[in-house]
């Protein structure tokens, strides 16, 4: 393993606070990735940077050596950033998954105080990756994406719910069960079928969704990778598919699923490169946004007005009388 900055951070703030346990607090890790992180850096530097004591830890021989040397990495570092930050303060890079509505831009450059906002659409893993290198200020991510990043955990990544999407059907128009309010499980398993590929995101949350149907291995007429292709094959080829209704097109028809569950849609970005109040109305924006959104999706902005206790993070943004 190489060393790199995110090391040299570590090892200065444990030194720093002469504790582990104050340290992994101060870095909002758990303890005990904070000292399985330490030991895997000790092992690429050669030898044990700490000793612990009946009151904390103290540098050993070669730690007294080094973590000056680490020290002054991280303050070059912190100017390195500064002067990029000064550089870069008016743009603001914001990546989404499977696809960036054009209207999203404009509402991010309204709320934010930035002079240009450029969006991105990339796989979710992508962009988590681009989060954690600063190549991105923030990305909306499904959380199942977050969870599988284990760069996203050692940086310990700051995250909010933006909101949890119910699963629901996507049927092609004049379907008999479109005319359906909520649809069973047991329903489910006579249709033909357009289903996710192993390396999408969606995947995992649609495998569980199948063990529960009565029949867990209909006919499958196409692997996809993307929603919208999805959708595509629901209009044209007499499909099925599974979806957040905010994955769907306008040219297929949605419905609810009872008891299908729900997919976390979070916002991410390094609380270390972005201000709390640029933070702020990010979130908020964001949110809004996505109730504007959803607003365009047939049945579902009756549905989040109708269950707003399904849509608890969205509670400032919906109207009072449902809230």
């Amino acid at each position: 393993m190489d060393v790199e900055l995110r090391h040299a951070k570590i090892v200065t703030v444990i030194d720093r606070l002469g504790s582990i346990s104050k340290a992994a607090l101060q870095l909002s890790l758990p303890q005990s990735s904070l000292t399985a992180q330490l030991r895997r850096i000790e092992r690429a530097v050669g030898g044990d940077l700490f000793v612990r004591t009946r009151v904390g830890v103290v540098p050993t021989a070669l730690g007294d050596r080094l973590i000056p040397m680490l020290a002054d990495l991280v303050q070059q570092a912190d100017l390195v950033i500064a002067e990029a930050a000064a550089h870069s303060a008016d743009v603001f890079r914001f990546g989404n998954a499977e696809w960036t509505p054009p209207s999203l831009r404009s509402a991010l450059k309204a709320a934010l105080p930035v002079g240009e906002v450029q969006t991105e659409t990339l796989s979710p893993a992508a962009a988590v990756e681009a989060v954690c290198r600063g190549a991105l200020n923030a990305a909306m991510v499904p959380g199942v994406a977050l969870d599988a990043s284990a760069e996203a955990a050692e940086l310990s990544l700051a995250r909010t719910v933006i909101v949890r999407e119910p699963i629901w059907l996507a049927l092609p128009q004049g379907h008999p069960l479109t005319g359906r309010l909520v649809l069973g499980t047991s329903q489910l398993g006579s249709l033909n079928w357009v289903r996710y590929t192993r390396d999408h995101w969606f995947h995992p949350i649609e495998k569980h969704l199948f063990a529960t149907f009565d029949h867990p291995d209909p006919e499958v007429l196409h692997y996809v990778d993307r929603h919208h292709e999805a959708m595509n094959w629901v209009r044209d080829a007499d499909a099925a598919a599974l979806t957040t209704p905010t994955g769907a097109t306008r040219d297929v028809c949605l419905v609810p699923i009872s008891g299908s569950g729900s997919s976390e849609m979070l916002l991410v970005w390094r609380s270390d490169t972005v201000p709390r109040d640029i933070q702020r109305r990010l979130v908020h924006t964001v949110r809004r946004y996505y109730c504007e959104y959803a607003r365009t999706i047939p049945r579902y902005w009756s549905w989040i007005t109708e269950h707003p206790e399904e849509f608890t993070e969205l509670r400032n943004v919906l109207p009072r009388r449902a809230a």
